[in-house]
């Protein structure tokens, strides 16, 4: 029987409540998220993942104040978003897009404080310390275009981490980058979530990922979108690309989680729609292919 992590936090920094969201389209209303109900404590750092189509990116604009649900609410500490946070901030997929190209390292990861009218000398420090968390306090005057794509996506991470957020949302943002930039990038999250603290929701297509990053990994229905399992990952609090990924608990995680998102590709969802139930992995089933683990397994 795996933990469950259904019940409520009564610490929640994040909590989505009844969360529904209506599309009004020329051919009628399309049903995108249905009751989507999951709380995130201070300091934690879940995953999410789905099938493709399973409303992954409205709840990030509906929890990030872009998007107003038809129904349901998201509470930030305790207070209701009605629009963009100011103690949440988002790393997209398409760091290319966000990074402005005539702007050295510095100067974007500088933005949005300096939109915040926050002092020079605070400023200063704050990049100072978001640049050397990253890895890139060498490269401070360099422009995006002259780095790589992994470097590209750390300038992001340092620019959200930066602003000191209180949560953190990841649009799968390491979809883009190769297998080993994507293994550091996963490493280098887990070390600045260690040290800052901040509340993350990570949004991912790669099981193995959501497995090998979160402390939860959080499983959506196909659309009309419930949660269709909230799961503990049982696995040690420090851990490697290496050794983690070679323990049995791993692969019987990541088993479980490849499984309930086949389940869901095919229209299974929870007996009560809305409350996740408690996981159940059968160890004794042979482990899904491998090639399907990954980013092609939702």
């Amino acid at each position: 029987m795996q933990p469950s992590a259904a019940q409520a936090a009564p610490e929640a920094m994040l909590s989505v409540r009844g969360l529904k969201k209506v599309y009004q389209t020329d051919g009628g209303d399309v049903e995108a998220v249905r009751n989507l109900t999951f709380d995130l404590r201070a300091g934690e750092l879940a995953c999410l993942v789905g099938p493709s189509g399973s409303g992954k990116t409205t709840l990030l604009k509906c929890i990030s104040g872009l998007m107003a649900p038809t129904e349901g609410e998201v509470l930030l500490d305790g207070k209701r978003v009605s629009g963009p946070p100011k103690k949440m901030a988002v790393v997209f997929q398409e760091y290319g897009r966000s990074l402005f190209p005539w702007m050295r390292v510095r100067d974007n990861v500088e933005l949005p404080l300096k939109n915040q009218g926050v002092p020079k000398a605070e400023r200063d420090r704050l990049v100072d310390e978001a640049l050397e968390a990253v890895g890139l306090a060498h490269v401070p005057r360099s422009y995006p275009w002259q780095l790589s794509g992994g470097m590209q996506q750390r300038v992001a991470i340092a620019r959200a981490i930066a602003y000191q957020p209180e949560v953190l949302l990841m649009d799968e943002p390491f979809a883009a980058v190769d297998a080993q930039t994507r293994a550091d990038l996963e490493d280098l999250i887990r070390v600045v979530w260690k040290k800052l603290g901040v509340t993350v929701l990570f949004v991912t297509h790669d099981i193995d990922e959501s497995v090998y990053l979160g402390e939860r990994v959080i499983i959506l229905s196909s659309s009309p979108t419930v949660v269709q399992e909230d799961i503990v990952i049982d696995l040690p609090a420090e851990r490697d690309q290496l050794n983690t990924r070679s323990l049995p608990r791993f692969t019987e995680l990541r088993h479980h989680v490849y499984e309930q998102i086949q389940l869901a590709k095919k229209g299974h969802r929870p007996a009560a729609a809305g409350a996740p139930a408690a996981a159940t992995a059968a160890a004794s089933t042979p482990a899904a292919p491998t090639a399907d683990s990954g980013a092609s397994g939702a």
